[in-house]
């Protein structure tokens, strides 16, 4: 089996996997005043100041999620009540290829009358356009609440440039919020360096168990809360702390940062020889996103004429398991908004594959893609199911 996904999930750490072993089963509520609660209490305390270490902030300024959503969520909708509630600052502006995470709680909030929703423009490899993001901020920096830009986009890898959109912002006082699920252990994230305001983690994407995260907010920055009910994360975020998810993701965070380096350079090699092997096997598959500014484990790809969808189940018949490029919304796959905004049609938006590389894969991975490729291409091509009018707009 050639695991190819690792920007959906990537595989439980060993390291993390000995703690919940040694951890599951005790009686953890950090929220409680006797002993066990007490000692809770200090573990996840001592995990959040080991998260600050390891990006460089302070520990008051890390808040304890359920991932990258929630994480989301708290910003988008937090930071916009607060700044909009007596300013009259309305506009969120968000690039054009954000996550769902983030485009959802934002087109929400538009949809309920309470924001007007402005989408950052990309070029055609995905990059934010800074030129227009200075232009706007100049024109309209008044009525604006908050900016978020995704460190490094989730289907196309491209690596935005985080720190140019922080001081753009920073002259005229707006809040930059990042989500930075794709990007930490990958990517070296210093926030002494980019001095975002908010960050979203997601503890499973850096071999942590799901249902972990965290919101990096800088002190001073103020946030409505999302969820009621108790206060636990001090008028951030209500909810019992998962003590030993907190353990898990602080231990999952360190390791990340300190191999950060090797493991970049590992599957960036990798990543090349993927990427020039598809070349060679398929001709004509064009390879989307930005070539250099990009995360090292990820290619991805548009192969004209045939159906993303089809390839996948091809592929995952032989045995090697990637994704497409489209979201799937209700049972029917949509031409991806990233690949769109970059400037593909709605044909090759949907004709497209991305292969993910994390810590455990390995040149047996490229190896088996590259054994069925062709004949998966071909076999999606001669299906003939892409065309203009079978693409939902």
């Amino acid at each position: 089996m050639a695991y190819l996904d690792h920007a959906a999930t990537t595989n439980l750490l060993p390291e993390v996997k000995q703690l919940l072993v040694e951890q599951l089963g005790a009686a953890m509520n950090p929220s409680s005043l006797h002993q066990s609660g007490r000692a809770a209490r200090q573990l996840v305390e001592e995990a959040r100041e080991r998260i600050a270490n390891s990006i460089k902030v302070r520990p008051a300024e890390i808040y304890f999620t359920s991932g990258g959503t929630e994480s989301d969520n708290i910003a988008i909708k937090g930071l916009h009540w607060a700044r909009n509630r007596n300013a009259n600052k309305n506009q969120i502006l968000i690039s054009s290829i954000e996550h769902h995470a983030v485009l959802d709680p934002a087109q929400w909030l538009a949809d309920r009358g309470e924001a007007q929703l402005i989408q950052i423009p990309v070029d055609a490899v995905g990059r934010i356009k800074l030129d227009w993001l200075a232009d706007k901020l100049e024109a309209d920096h008044e009525s604006i609440s908050l900016i978020s830009v995704m460190w490094a986009n989730n289907e196309v890898g491209t690596v935005q440039p985080i720190s140019e959109v922080q001081q753009l912002a920073e002259r005229y006082g707006i809040p930059v919020h990042s989500d930075a699920v794709q990007a930490l252990g990958a990517l070296p994230i210093d926030l002494t360096q980019s001095k975002v305001d908010a960050l979203s983690v997601s503890g499973h994407k850096i071999g942590s168990i799901h249902g972990t995260g965290f919101l990096m907010l800088r002190t001073g920055v103020k946030v409505d809360p999302v969820l009621h009910g108790g206060n636990q994360e001090r008028d951030v975020r209500s909810g019992t702390i998962n003590a030993v998810g907190a353990q898990a993701l602080a231990l999952a965070v360190e390791l990340a940062v300190a191999r950060q380096g090797a493991h970049s350079t590992r599957l960036s090699e990798l990543r090349d020889e993927l990427v020039a092997r598809v070349k060679q096997s398929v001709p004509d598959a064009v390879y989307n996103g930005d070539p250099v500014n990009r995360l090292p484990g990820n290619a991805h790809f548009s192969f004209h004429g045939a159906e993303g969808e089809v390839m996948l189940m091809l592929l995952d018949a032989h045995g090697v398991q990637a994704s497409t490029g489209s979201a799937c919304s209700a049972g029917i796959a949509q031409p991806s908004h990233v690949l769109i905004a970059m400037g593909l049609d709605p044909v090759k938006a949907k004709s497209s594959l991305r292969f993910s590389l994390g810590a455990h894969s390995s040149q047996t991975d490229i190896d088996q893609l590259i054994a069925v490729l062709p004949e998966v291409v071909s076999r999606a091509r001669a299906a003939g199911l892409v065309s203009d009018n079978k693409v939902s707009h």
